[in-house]
């Protein structure tokens, strides 16, 4: 799937929107956050972003650049079908496109569908009883995380009805023996949904790790976490969820590369 040219002579910038440019370095930067957490997989694994407009197109990472080679201007967009849409010069990864069009498809108030392959997402991706509810970060989450089986590489198309019918109203989904994914209304929700469920998977193997009984809360204290994390969400000081944490992590990049902004 090989994205068009741009028009020689006019940067990416002239060409798209302010909105669609504001998206991009966000979205470039979210890569750049990514590659610095150490939750990258060589050139594999994407977070996409749906751009402004009437038809369902989203931003993806260039195939075959790491995450730290990825900008502003070399993000390339496609529609539903794969297809590349407006400017760009690079191809992108056809499995990619599976699993983030199958969310991107039916769930338009997820505007960032994040996908990781991280150790600890995939250990407890194999683990028969999935996010175990023993840490404060999966408590928030406790009946929240969505599963989806194994059915091989993501190449069949077939494949995004599954997935999606599994996912549903969720924000979290854990695909077994794969990796872990989280959506969200904007870059930064979708980000610290990642965050914390990372976190709950490596506080996970830790806690197992260390062989004796693990606690469990008692279900009203479990519910009561869930409920205190919606609203926290609501009242904790956010325009929207996760974008404290995802704008300090940014500050952090412009400091160490600013070349996503390109």
């Amino acid at each position: 799937m090989d994205g068009t040219r741009e028009i020689p002579g006019r940067s990416i910038r002239d060409q798209v929107s302010p909105e669609e440019w504001a998206l991009r370095v966000q979205l470039a930067a979210c890569y750049r956050i990514v590659d610095h957490l150490g939750w990258t997989e060589l050139i594999w694994s994407h977070t996409t972003l749906r751009v402004p407009g009437p038809e369902t197109h989203f931003l993806i990472n260039p195939y075959g650049l790491r995450y730290d080679e990825v900008t502003a201007s070399n993000l390339v967009k496609i529609d539903l079908d794969g297809n590349p849409v407006g400017p760009g010069a690079h191809m992108i990864n056809p499995a990619g496109f599976v699993i983030h069009s199958a969310v991107h498809r039916v769930r338009h108030d997820a505007a960032c569908v994040m996908h990781t392959h991280t150790v600890a997402g995939m250990a407890v991706a194999a683990q028969a009883c999935g996010l175990l509810p023993i840490s404060m970060y999966a408590l928030g989450f406790d009946g929240q995380v969505a599963y989806h089986d194994f059915e091989g590489p993501s190449l069949d198309l077939a494949e995004r009805d599954r997935l999606a019918a599994n996912l549903g109203d969720r924000n979290l989904l854990i695909l077994r023996t794969h990796g872990l994914l989280t959506c969200g209304r904007t870059v930064p929700e979708a980000f610290l949904f990642m965050y914390r469920l990372q976190r709950a998977c490596e506080i996970q193997l830790l806690a197992q790790g260390g062989g004796g009984p693990l606690v469990v809360p008692a279900d009203a204290v479990r519910r009561d976490g869930v409920e205190k994390s919606r609203e926290f969400m609501r009242t904790g000081g956010y325009a929207t969820y996760g974008e404290l944490e995802f704008d300090a992590l940014v500050r952090l990049m412009d400091r160490k590369d600013p070349s996503f902004r390109q």
